[in-house]
């Protein structure tokens, strides 16, 4: 992300903090700058707890693009379309990464010749299928409501669903940023050792990927405060509603997806299985830290085409759960 666009975020954040204490000071029973406050402990809690899958994620990328062999992917890859993104959606099975670190891993991925449709495909089944979240989510939930079920299997077809949309693109390479396009000719093109090539990959993803989670974990923390949780409550006993308000919490809390279940836990009382389901799949893939990352590869519409079919679906599973659950 250039850095005046992320100067004009943290602007715009600190003046819609201003201007709700201003002028709706009722919502909250704390000032300003208890809540400013607790928005940056929320913020850095966020960056640090992604950090680490980010640095795991590069290394991976490192891995990919720099010493795996050209044609591996193609070789192990199924040629028919529909084959390759089932088998790329369960790639995540084998990758104890989370949401964060799954974005650099799918710019490796495609700097290998992997299509922009066939890495939405993995960035969006593998925050729910790796294996740490399906042993925090059992944890969690054991079996009840079926919920751990309805989670991995939601995730897979959504990120299904998502890659067969976006695979019929007339242009897969407009789906990316110039920016994006631009590294990987500056990757395949760069000269030396796989060391110093490994160097030179692992400062350019950090390049592109620390801005964006410094930024995404600002807002989540600024959200956070702005969003009175007695407001999200008040209607988790609703059926419908109740699904909105968790995914619209799932969007903002921004918690990585190895523990979000235990979050969502805490609901379990209060909101409707349809609810805490709708949470679990939405968050680990839209949430705004997620989609500040996605900027950095893919372009604003196809951005918002991602959310609005993830929203979509979680909400229709969520509602498919508690009708038929």
């Amino acid at each position: 992300m250039p850095t005046g666009k992320a100067i004009a975020i943290g602007l715009a954040i600190v003046a819609a903090l201003v201007l709700i204490d201003v002028f709706v000071p009722t919502l909250f029973p704390t000032a300003l700058p208890d809540r400013a406050q607790d928005g940056l402990t929320l913020s850095i809690s966020v960056l640090i707890e992604a950090l680490p899958w980010v640095m795991l994620g590069v290394v991976l990328s490192i891995v990919v693009q720099v010493w795996m062999p050209a044609d591996v992917l193609q070789r192990w890859l199924p040629r028919n379309a529909w084959a390759r993104r089932a088998v790329l959606s369960l790639l995540g099975m084998f990758i104890p990464v989370c949401e964060c670190g799954n974005v650099p891993f799918a710019r490796g991925l495609m700097m290998r010749g992997l299509a922009p449709s066939e890495a939405l495909t993995f960035l969006i089944a593998a925050p729910i299928v790796n294996p740490i979240v399906i042993l925090t989510t059992h944890a969690a939930f054991g079996w009840d409501d079926g919920i751990l079920v309805a989670r991995l299997v939601g995730g897979y077809l959504v990120a299904n669903l998502i890659g067969w949309i976006f695979s019929r693109h007339r242009d897969p390479q407009a789906m990316l940023t110039a920016r994006f396009v631009d590294t990987c000719e500056q990757v395949a093109h760069e000269p030396g050792s796989p060391v110093r090539r490994s160097l030179v990959q692992f400062l350019v993803e950090l390049r592109a990927v620390m801005p964006a989670l410094v930024i995404g974990s600002a807002l989540a923390g600024a959200v956070q405060v702005l969003v009175p949780r007695d407001v999200l409550l008040a209607i988790g006993s609703n059926p419908v509603l109740s699904i909105l308000a968790m995914v619209a919490l799932a969007m903002t809390v921004a918690i990585c997806s190895n523990v979000d279940a235990f979050f969502a836990l805490s609901f379990a009382s209060t909101f409707s299985a349809g609810a805490l389901i709708a949470f679990l799949i939405v968050g680990p893939l839209v949430d705004v830290k997620m989609i500040a990352l996605l900027r950095t590869t893919y372009t604003t519409r196809v951005i918002a085409g991602v959310v609005g079919v993830v929203i979509l679906a979680a909400c229709a599973i969520g509602i498919g759960v508690n009708v038929f659950g």
